[in-house]
């Protein structure tokens, strides 16, 4: 889990153009400078290309933090392996 928060950083790095963005599974939009709902769709948008998994309307309503996000996308890639 700790190998994918670290590679969750990277793309929230990547998407908000902040190489030294520094996330943990407390952090939410009200942390993170530039966390709106554009790119709060790129940053969506940015995780299904690359782990390769689709994530509903219904899933993401209910988020409140980067840790429910990983847990999100953990569940959503170990289904992607069966």
């Amino acid at each position: 889990m700790d190998n994918l928060l670290a590679e969750l950083q990277e793309v929230f790095r990547s998407v908000f153009d902040r190489p030294d963005l520094e996330i943990a599974r407390e952090s939410n939009a009200h942390d993170v400078e530039g966390w709106d709902s554009l790119n709060h769709i790129n940053l969506i948008m940015a995780l299904e290309k690359q782990y390769r998994v689709k994530f509903g309307l219904g899933e993401l309503q209910d988020l409140e933090n980067v840790g429910d996000l990983l847990d999100l996308l953990q569940g959503k890639i170990a289904a992607a392996r069966g």
